[in-house]
């Protein structure tokens, strides 16, 4: 029989024309980012702009709010329409991981290639989902004792690292009206008392959720976290407290130590205006910032290690991604596009990663040099001192939430939201019932959170 000469011809044609159509898909990828403000997404796209310039792969910044996260991530994974590589929050590790939306294969293949021992150890931990990671730690922070160090020097106090620390400086500085010791949250409808309790937990080795799911009673450690809050609320004015007055009165003198989080930082060095340092004769200059020390490893009298409360950003590499162009993306993004995620908001974005194998600190020695700030700009190096730069990115090491080691965040998530820790330790703080009283009522409440 004779050969068709046109059916090669035909074969190679539509092969070829599948080749180009494979490569065209694979030098696009979407990148869906929660920082969605437009300062952000500029310089999320000009991370763009320098992957593709370096790689040829075109990437869409696509703004999707955190809120709203969850429910599209849901939606297109159904819909068989994923984007490459998600921005997103720790709560997530674990569901999307079981679920399927996260390639946690593809995540650990860059972790190894960047290498694990270059990333924070809390940060890596609270990703780890058997032997591999469900995506790869980017950035975050960890809430702070702030204090001020002179003041504690003054008097011969030690830096407030451990519940026994702070006590001993609350009672030594706590002189009312002048000088309140702390000011605590005592708001119970504000998150900030539930970020506080939480904290003062980790600190002291508690997490209310056990391995298996089940309810956590620890009644010597919950009464010495009990215990110590009360402490800390008696050192504080009376009236309903959240973060706003914490700030305001550090800010004006009027206490010398809270908890807050990093983004007081640069505030705390006269560059807001709509934040008045007031505590200082120039509310303009640094001298405030300069008087200040940051502990971000607290320890409580049951957990001599400590821990930190800590909130990570996290980039996902998903189940219909082009893998190879994701991963390519994500390395990059840790490395040489690493100024431009952390200049988002340096001082609420610590680098995840301090260094890579040729310099261990060049990516803290980075971001220290960003400029942070609203009506004034300054780098945090020209405001901090190098000890200071290196304690706050150290507490991503001990980094840690509520049912995160033992793959229970969905239930220690529903039992924060319940604020039921909150009602409780109001209740004690006012009196109302004794530690006792309080562990036993935790117990019974908590048993009903499904």
């Amino acid at each position: 029989m004779k050969r068709n000469p046109l059916v090669p011809t035909v074969l190679l044609t539509s092969g070829l024309a599948l080749m180009a159509a494979t490569a065209a898909e694979a030098q696009s990828i979407r990148f869906w980012t929660s920082e969605n403000q437009p300062a952000r997404i500029e310089r999320q796209e000009k991370l763009a702009a320098d992957f593709e310039a370096k790689t040829g792969i075109a990437v869409e910044v696509i703004p999707v709010e955190e809120s709203d996260t969850g429910t599209r991530a849901t939606a297109a994974f159904a819909a068989g329409d994923l984007p490459d590589v998600i921005m997103h929050s720790v709560q997530f590790l674990l569901p999307w991981t079981q679920a399927g939306i996260l390639d946690s294969e593809a995540a650990t293949e860059v972790i190894d290639e960047l290498g694990r021992d270059t990333f924070a150890p809390g940060a890596l931990g609270m990703a780890s989902v058997e032997d591999e990671f469900a995506s790869v730690p980017v950035d975050g922070w960890t809430q702070m004792v702030v204090y001020r160090k002179d003041l504690f020097e003054e008097k011969g106090l030690a830096p407030p690292a451990t519940f026994e620390a702070m006590q001993t400086a609350i009672e030594a500085l706590h002189n009312p009206p002048e000088m309140f010791g702390f000011v605590t949250a005592t708001k119970i409808d504000e998150q900030y008392m539930m970020q506080l309790i939480e904290h003062l937990s980790l600190a002291n080795g508690y997490s209310p959720v056990a391995d298996d799911g089940s309810i956590n009673i620890d009644a010597t450690k919950l009464k010495e976290i009990l215990e110590f809050y009360k402490a800390t609320a008696e050192a504080s004015p009376e009236g309903e407290l959240f973060w706003q007055q914490s700030r305001e009165m550090y800010f004006a003198g009027q206490t010398p130590m809270i908890i807050w989080s990093p983004f007081i930082m640069d505030e705390l060095a006269g560059l807001r205006d709509a934040v008045p340092v007031t505590a200082v004769d120039d509310p303009t200059s640094s001298e405030l910032a300069e008087k200040t020390g940051f502990i971000t490893t607290l320890a409580g009298p049951s957990n001599a290690d400590g821990a930190a409360w800590a909130d990570i950003r996290y980039f996902g590499i998903t189940a219909d991604a082009d893998t190879d162009s994701a991963a390519e993306f994500v390395k990059f993004a840790l490395s040489e596009g690493y100024g431009e995620i952390l200049g988002i908001a340096p001082e609420g974005k610590f680098p995840i990663r301090r260094g890579d194998g040729d310099d261990a600190n060049k990516f803290q020695d980075l971001w220290a040099s960003l400029p942070v700030g609203v009506d004034r700009k300054a780098p945090l190096a020209d405001i901090y001192s190098q000890d200071v730069i290196d304690n706050i990115v150290a507490g991503l090491s001990t980094g840690d939430r509520w049912g995160v080691a033992n793959g229970q965040l969905e239930r220690a998530s529903k039992i924060i939201n319940s604020q039921v820790f909150a009602r409780v330790f109001r209740r004690y703080i006012d009196d109302e019932i004794s530690a006792d009283e309080a562990v036993a009522e935790l117990e019974s409440q908590l048993a009903d959170i499904e």
